[in-house]
């Protein structure tokens, strides 16, 4: 701030509102230095003043825009600039790189298709939109998982190669296997897409050649050391297994009534089918043992037949 001494064409009066103006001004800065310049010198003053102000309104703007290139992760609560901020193709909801590579870990582990985090939003999460953060191995397994719950379980082929396991569709590996002049139509022979080791489709085995499918079961009466291990498994825990599609299932809480992924119902007790929503068995619906009751939720008789407590595993895999 400046002031100018010399002759002033004023009255003392004027004078002194000038001076207490100047003082007023004086306490809105954050530093301020009086100087007493002669009237040669006007120029100079203003000159200082326009320059301070001019700063001042650079800073502002400078410290806006550096603001704006930062966003807040709602999850972790932290500063992240724009770049890193992934967001969500269709609900647009938005969280740090750091937060949703975690989350995404996590639903792929548990073999989940990854949703947006945000609670209730059930938005699913594609590929193209997770590159930036995920390694190439969890892209590999995100996509495995999304074509896994793309096909009907009953359609799903596993290929025997105990190195390989990829999913296929029993469509897929038909077509794939008829462009290699493979006689598909006599013979279970398929190709594996992605190892192209032959297999027979209807003993999931490594494709005995010149032996029928009923003769390589009667002198291989036995399961494969894999498929053995499953079962010793499944014995163990009180696994049960989809008479329909061999799915190994199991009963984590809720009544004995299960509904297979396949859509085959039966009851998890005895292993006797369902029909029309009732019983062929006479075992009872419940066991005290797997029962969960919420006491600050009312009971819902339709809730028992809902099958979010069953858990699956798929035979057909070797790992």
């Amino acid at each position: 701030m400046a002031e100018v001494s010399g002759r002033w064409p004023v009255r003392q009066r004027k004078v002194v509102i000038l001076v207490n103006q100047i003082k007023s001004l004086q306490g809105k800065f954050v530093y301020c230095n009086s100087r007493h310049v002669p009237r040669n010198d006007i120029k100079f003053a203003f000159k200082l003043a326009k320059d301070a102000i001019l700063s001042q309104i650079n800073r502002t703007a400078e410290s806006s825009r550096t603001k704006d290139l930062n966003e807040t992760c709602v999850i972790c609560m932290e500063e992240n600039d724009v770049s890193q901020i992934f967001s969500a193709k269709g609900c647009l909801h938005r969280y740090c790189f750091s937060c949703m590579k975690q989350h995404v870990e996590v639903k792929l582990r548990e073999a989940q298709i990854p949703k947006c985090p945000h609670e209730g939003c059930k938005t699913e999460l594609d590929i193209d939109s997770c590159e930036n953060f995920l390694t190439p191995k969890l892209l590999e397994l995100m996509r495995q998982h999304i074509k896994e719950a793309a096909t009907p379980v009953t359609e799903r082929v596993y290929c025997p190669n105990p190195r390989c396991s990829f999913l296929m569709s029993k469509t897929e590996v038909l077509e794939y296997s008829k462009k290699d002049q493979i006689d598909v139509d006599r013979l279970g022979a398929r190709k594996c897409v992605k190892c192209n080791s032959l297999f027979c489709v209807d003993c999931r085995v490594p494709w005995h050649r010149n032996m029928s499918c009923s003769n390589y079961k009667r002198w291989h009466p036995n399961p494969s050391l894999e498929d053995a291990k499953l079962k010793v498994l499944a014995s163990k825990n009180m696994w049960r297994q989809c008479r329909k599609c061999n799915l190994m299932i199991e009963l984590a809480q809720g009544c004995n009534h299960m509904t297979c992924r396949c859509g085959y119902e039966f009851c998890y007790n005895c292993g006797a089918e369902w029909k029309n929503k009732k019983a062929t068995c006479s075992c009872p619906l419940w066991a005290e043992a797997n029962i969960w009751f919420d006491g600050n939720r009312e009971f819902d008789e339709e809730e028992e037949e809902e099958d979010e407590g069953v858990e699956f595993y798929n035979s057909d895999l070797d790992d």
